[in-house]
């Protein structure tokens, strides 16, 4: 059965709609290509995170193309490149029905952006461009309909991010390289920060990984205190769970790294982007989040203190929104930790509940899920000492300000070791120079009296 319908009304607007097509599942989206000839139709099945790419020609049924489990990125096919007209209006940019597919490459080893030429008549793709193994380079513009030129922006370990003139080649790792730019490194300060992609097993054979940073000096087999930076999500594949995600071929930036990073300045191990997978069916995952976080978390933990980089007695974990709901549940239901840092977090679920992240039963349809979930009717058990921090002007609607308070009140008063900072009017994500440098001081501060 048809769920929805797509209508077209031409200008001026004074007929009748014309139906052009009904979806399966829920309308997803629908952009037209450069020509008017061609359109690309989605559907999507949400709550299985179920993605289906259709081609749409005049008069002629839906074509399916693509059908894609959002979490999986190694099957990625890539999304359409666009062009703007002098409308403004963005459109796919295409030519004799050929369009390009610009894509993460994302692989067992790391991404490898990628450039792909595709025929929506043969349905057939072209590999034009992909980045080599020794640096990380993504195509930010493609300057023609014959793909014989586009830009890039081209960066290593060693190599500040510049943009590069590239024509196509006759192989996949492109032809000729122009420079365009030449931006020297504004942070030399982090440049010896050493990093590394760390691949091991959860104990119920879900592969994971995170990336690992560690001190400029840092001399092997030295045991660190540690910072482990996570955020959850939802499988119902094992398979899909455990892919790689990032590369260890980007220049270590502030901006593309994060700051959780620049802890490596202050003498931390830090455990990047650690994978926290929870696997299961899509409406009933959740059922075991708890058990399945502290698993991740502990197999973390394990593989870090067996490769002689941390001390698995001081260790802190940290997160944002979905993953400072997870720092509280850690330390809620574990002693793997001596420290937790969540910034903007929920933490009292039946404050949300008609659904939250991928949940979509209602408080009243699990209720024992959403308060297993809810650190904060374990407040009684958060003694590890936890950072709350908070945008004052927190936008949301999953994280109002109130959850910290709330939470920051609830182990006070049950004799736990908790601070509550507020950012004055920060939103949900921070953007304010003097915000970051201040949740930065937080944090060091914060680590360094329970850690070291």
């Amino acid at each position: 059965k048809e769920r929805d319908k797509v209508v077209k009304l031409s200008a001026p607007f004074k007929d009748e709609p014309t139906e052009i097509a009904r979806t399966e599942q829920r309308y997803a989206g629908l952009q037209w290509t450069q020509s008017g000839k061609y359109a690309l139709l989605r559907d999507a099945e949400l709550g299985r995170r179920r993605t289906r790419t259709f081609l749409m020609t005049d008069g002629g049924a839906p074509q399916l193309l693509w059908s894609l489990d959002g979490r999986d990125r190694y099957n990625n096919p890539g999304t359409p490149v666009m062009h703007q007209e002098e409308s403004g209006r963005g459109v796919i940019m295409e030519k004799d029905g050929v369009i390009f597919l610009d894509g993460a490459g994302a692989s067992p080893d790391g991404d490898h952006p990628f450039l792909d030429r595709f025929d929506l008549k043969t349905k057939k793709s072209q590999r034009l461009f992909q980045s080599a193994h020794d640096a990380y380079e993504t195509v930010v513009a493609v300057l023609d309909e014959k793909s014989d030129h586009f830009i890039t922006r081209r960066e290593t370990p060693t190599e500040y991010p510049n943009l590069f003139l590239r024509d196509a080649g006759n192989g996949e790792n492109g032809g000729e390289r122009k420079a365009l730019t030449s931006f020297q490194d504004p942070t030399p300060q982090i440049r010896g920060i050493k990093k590394q992609l760390v691949k091991y097993k959860r104990a119920d054979g879900v592969d994971l990984s995170f990336t690992l940073y560690l001190p400029p000096d840092y001399k092997e087999g030295t045991r660190l205190p540690a910072f482990m930076w996570a955020y959850p999500a939802e499988f119902e594949d094992p398979s899909t769970a455990g892919q790689v995600s990032g590369s260890t071929q980007r220049y270590n930036t502030y901006v593309t790294n994060g700051r959780q990073m620049l802890l490596a300045l202050h003498g931390y191990a830090v455990l990047d982007n650690a994978s926290m997978p929870v696997v299961g069916p899509s409406r009933s995952a959740n059922d075991n989040y708890v058990e399945q976080i502290v698993a991740a978390a502990k197999a973390a933990i394990d593989t870090a203190a067996e490769k002689g980089w941390v001390d698995p007695k001081r260790v802190a974990v940290g997160g944002h929104s979905y993953g400072a709901f997870m720092t509280a549940n850690l330390l809620a239901n574990s002693d793997l930790f001596k420290a937790g840092v969540a910034e903007s977090g929920a933490y009292n679920r039946t404050l949300t509940p008609f659904g939250f992240q991928n949940e979509r039963r209602t408080f009243w349809e699990a209720k024992e899920t959403y308060l297993r979930m809810s650190p904060f009717v374990y407040a009684d058990k958060l003694k590890t000492p936890i950072l709350l921090i908070h945008g004052e002007a927190d936008d949301n609607s999953g994280t109002f300000p109130i959850n910290s308070e709330r939470l920051y009140q609830a182990i006070r008063g049950n004799g736990g070791t908790v601070r509550l900072v507020f950012l004055p009017a920060e939103a949900h994500g921070y953007a304010a120079k003097e915000t970051l440098e201040h949740v930065e001081w937080e944090t060091v501060k914060w680590l360094d009296t329970y850690l070291k």
